[in-house]
């Protein structure tokens, strides 16, 4: 399997961590109005159809995330993976908070719905990083960075 497959693998399997997290939020009453599948399938057009909401979040937490953290290895190969995946995961999260919160109708950093909003998010999203490298790096094994030989 090839690093570009490695990670896909890698933002399925935290995609699907992701995913429980979220349902398991939903079922105890957390931020019920924090619904990200409905919200996107809002942005959407479809605000009745939930589950195209989480079919884009699976394609946008395997594949977009997958290829980047393979291309993020490959660029900086002698990174923490579980660093690169973390750093994947904050910026998800602020673009999530600057873009596609107000795009959803609730405001910067998803404000209307109170400070928990951004905070949970974070959390998630952080969670999904740390997984999202870890798998990533037990998928690529150990590479060692190739040393200069010295004159």
């Amino acid at each position: 399997m090839t690093r570009v497959g490695k990670g896909l693998a890698a933002g399925f399997v935290a995609t699907i961590v992701l995913s429980a997290l979220m349902v398991m939020k939903t079922m105890m009453g957390v931020m019920p109005a924090l619904d990200l599948p409905k919200m996107i399938s809002g942005m959407m057009g479809m605000p009745d159809t939930p589950m195209v909401g989480w079919a884009a979040h699976f394609m946008i937490g395997t594949i977009v995330y997958g290829l980047a953290i393979a291309g993020l290895d490959r660029v900086l190969p002698s990174l923490n993976r579980v660093i690169l995946g973390l750093i994947l995961g904050a910026g998800g999260w602020l673009i999530m908070m600057i873009m596609l919160m107000p795009m959803a109708g609730v405001g910067l950093f998803g404000m209307t719905l109170g400070i928990m909003a951004p905070m949970m998010t974070l959390i998630l999203h952080l969670i999904f990083g740390g997984v999202l490298g870890w798998v990533y790096g037990r998928l690529v094994g150990k590479v060692s960075p190739k040393i200069p030989a010295t004159a």
